[in-house]
């Protein structure tokens, strides 16, 4: 599903040149569950962000479901990250003055969805990650852990084919922690591709197959039959 081939990023510090990623190969099936690890400065945000659609690289190529991506306008790359990539980030990102079903309804009213169609799939999608009972509080009504599922089900509300979480549990404790990535996990047993880039290596560890980057290169490649 996801194919990087050489992919090169570079950035301009001063007067000096920084090479984020240095001919990077990669490939993601539909439904892995993949983790990237590595220090600061590795390479893992902005392969990430390259794979979301959020950055462009300087040379390579991505598909995407076997079509290039790499090229698309900004008008196109929005379109498709619409409609096939969930993002997950260490701050929530929620919008303060929304409640949890508001927030999560948001990319439905943005995808023009008539109000009766948005309502049962806003209130699934919170029952799947276990918040039906607090659909009408508000982010500070919210613990970190609750805050955290509800940014996950406004990232699968649109059922994307590849959620990104880019250290989902860099906020919260280790019991509410472990409580997001277990539904982190369950997205996989539904076919979605999920990409979990950490420093922890508790999660880390939880997935199926672990890439680790050093100096913008992917320098190990490993499954476990051991991980979730």
């Amino acid at each position: 599903m996801i194919e990087l081939t050489r992919i090169e990023r570079n950035f301009k510090v001063g007067d000096q040149w920084v090479h984020a990623l240095r001919g990077v190969d990669l490939n993601i099936a539909r439904g892995e569950y993949v983790s990237i690890m590595g220090p600061s400065g590795s390479g893992k945000s902005t392969l990430l962000h390259i794979v979301g659609l959020l950055d462009r690289p300087d040379a390579g190529q991505y598909r995407l479901d076997g079509k290039d991506v790499t090229t698309l306008d900004e008008v196109e790359q929005a379109r498709v990250r619409r409609e096939k990539i969930g993002f997950v980030f260490q701050f929530f990102h929620l919008i303060p003055r929304l409640t949890a079903a508001e927030n999560v309804e948001l990319p439905l009213i943005l995808a023009g969805l008539e109000p009766e169609e948005r309502k049962p799939r806003v209130d699934r999608v919170l029952h799947a990650v276990g918040l039906e009972d607090r659909a009408h509080h508000r982010p500070d009504q919210l613990s970190g852990g609750q805050r955290q599922r509800v940014a996950i089900a406004r990232a699968t509300i649109m059922e994307p084919a590849v959620l990104l979480a880019d250290e989902p549990t860099g906020n919260l404790d280790r019991a509410s922690g472990t409580e997001v990535i277990g539904v982190i996990e369950s997205l996989v047993e539904r076919g979605i591709a999920v990409v979990v880039v950490t420093h922890d290596p508790f999660v880390g560890d939880r997935a199926r197959r672990q890439i680790r980057m050093e100096d913008g290169l992917i320098v190990s490649d490993t499954s476990s039959t051991a991980a979730r």
